[in-house]
């Protein structure tokens, strides 16, 4: 069964940091794409960032130069690190795998971020 736990969510002042941590088990996620979704209140979900088992990544224009994803093989683990953090940074960040872009199966609980002074 896999399962898919994230971390580091919480509240932040406008241009602090936080590091989001994705965990797996039952699957590899070196092995896999992994992605960042978020969902903002009152907003459509969006993909922040997208880490594929290659390692090519892609970012949402808005956190270009601000959001660094990497991998922790040994952890099985996958980061988002968030510096100059913004108020529309804020929402549920979601860690989402698959072996695709396009089969992208699993989907963690979630986890807050709320960036407000």
């Amino acid at each position: 069964q896999v399962q898919l736990v994230e971390s580091g969510g919480g509240l932040v002042q406008p241009g602090g940091s936080l590091r989001l941590a994705c965990v797996a088990s039952g699957l590899r996620l070196s092995f896999n794409t992994v992605a960042w979704p978020r969902q903002a209140p009152g907003k459509e979900r969006e993909l922040v960032a997208r880490i594929t088992r290659d390692g090519a990544t892609t970012y949402e224009d808005s956190v270009k130069g601000r959001f660094t994803m990497s991998k922790d093989i040994g952890l099985n683990t996958i980061y988002l690190q968030m510096n100059s953090l913004k108020p529309e940074d804020t929402g549920a960040y979601y860690c989402n795998a698959g072996p695709v872009t396009n089969a992208m199966y699993y989907w963690g609980k979630g986890t807050q971020v709320t960036v407000s002074s």
